[in-house]
């Protein structure tokens, strides 16, 4: 009954304002209506509780982490530059997404224009793409680490950093971009209701009656070219830590070494595997698979990797919480 009301409140507002979306310009002046998750219409106030404390959570740590590590000198190192860079994209992928959601959840605000639409789903992939090269080159950064620390300074240099930061938005930018190209080609002629809380690729290409097969398969191979193989090149590089691990001789600095490493490991497979699966699931298994699942997953994997990777890489390690107390006691003598 609720899914049925919203779409009822759609349609009415298409025909107050005379936008019925039939064809390619009616379609980009109506815009998108975004129907949250279906199926799950009367839970949406309960669902924005866990999202927003989610949400909040990951811009109050994010946001301390990047003020910690800008502030203390002693932080200015590779592992803490890169460690800024993925506590920025979490910010910029959460908030790309979550207050279009919240708002939906408790206003039922779900319209968005074409264009609006379009600008979402480019922000969105990018920062994903962004953030999967970050901990690419985070897991780089300990492997030279652990596994070569006397080349460690020669080979992360000022300038290498500068160079992955570039190739990072470079390479984020040339994936994306066409996608928006490729999504302006078609032609829509259906009315534009996309059941999710956000605007994806695929879920703007399935409002068009046109043929989308370039679509579908130039969003799987940038997916498998860029994050698949960044995947890849992560499993080598804590393959190859982990073997040093082992091969620790005190059995307290191979312990953490795990621990630390085990954590790592955890926050990127929850990263990793609800996007890898909101791909596979939009273009293969859409119909084998509840909405409401889909949906969810695509909402925690650009919210919980957010909320955890200041804990599990910012307050675990004794460098940033000694920043941070050192960044706090200034503020007080400050104030005083």
């Amino acid at each position: 009954m609720a899914q049925v009301r919203s779409l009822q409140k759609i349609m009415v507002f298409l025909s107050a304002n005379n936008t019925a979306a039939v064809n390619n310009s009616d379609t980009r002046l109506a815009g998108c209506f975004l129907l949250g998750i279906p199926g799950l219409e009367h839970l949406h106030i309960w669902l924005s509780i866990p999202f927003c404390t989610m949400y909040v959570a990951a811009l109050a740590g994010n946001g301390i982490l990047i003020c910690v590590i800008l502030s203390q000198r002693s932080l200015h190192e590779p592992m803490y530059i890169f460690l800024s860079m993925l506590a920025s994209t979490d910010v910029l992928l959460s908030t790309s997404t979550m207050p279009k959601a919240l708002a939906n959840f408790w206003l039922s605000s779900t319209h968005i224009s074409f264009d609006g639409c379009l600008t979402q789903m480019f922000f969105i992939h990018f920062l994903f793409v962004a953030e999967s090269a970050v901990l690419l080159a985070m897991a780089f950064d300990r492997y030279v680490a652990i596994c070569s620390p006397l080349r460690y300074a020669t080979i992360l240099t000022s300038t290498a950093i500068g160079k992955i930061v570039a190739a990072t938005l470079a390479r984020s930018f040339i994936i994306m971009f066409p996608s928006i190209f490729l999504l302006k080609r078609l032609h829509y002629c259906r009315v534009n209701i996309i059941a999710h809380t956000f605007c994806e690729h695929m879920g703007i290409a399935r409002l068009s009656c046109s043929d989308i097969s370039i679509n579908v398969w130039y969003g799987l191979a940038a997916a498998l070219l860029s994050t698949g193989l960044d995947i890849i090149l992560i499993s080598v590089s804590y393959s190859h830590i982990l073997r040093a691990v082992f091969h620790l001789s005190s059995q307290d600095a191979r312990s953490k070494a795990l621990s630390t490493c085990g954590s790592h490991i955890c926050v990127i497979l929850l990263f990793y595997i609800p996007a890898l699966f909101s791909v596979f699931a939009y273009r293969f298994g859409g119909r084998h698979i509840p909405r409401y699942v889909h949906i969810l997953l695509a909402n925690l994997y650009v919210v919980i990797p957010p909320m955890l990777n200041p804990i599990i890489y910012g307050v675990r390690t004794k460098q940033i919480l000694e920043g941070a107390k050192q960044m706090f006691s200034n503020l007080v003598k400050e104030s005083k």
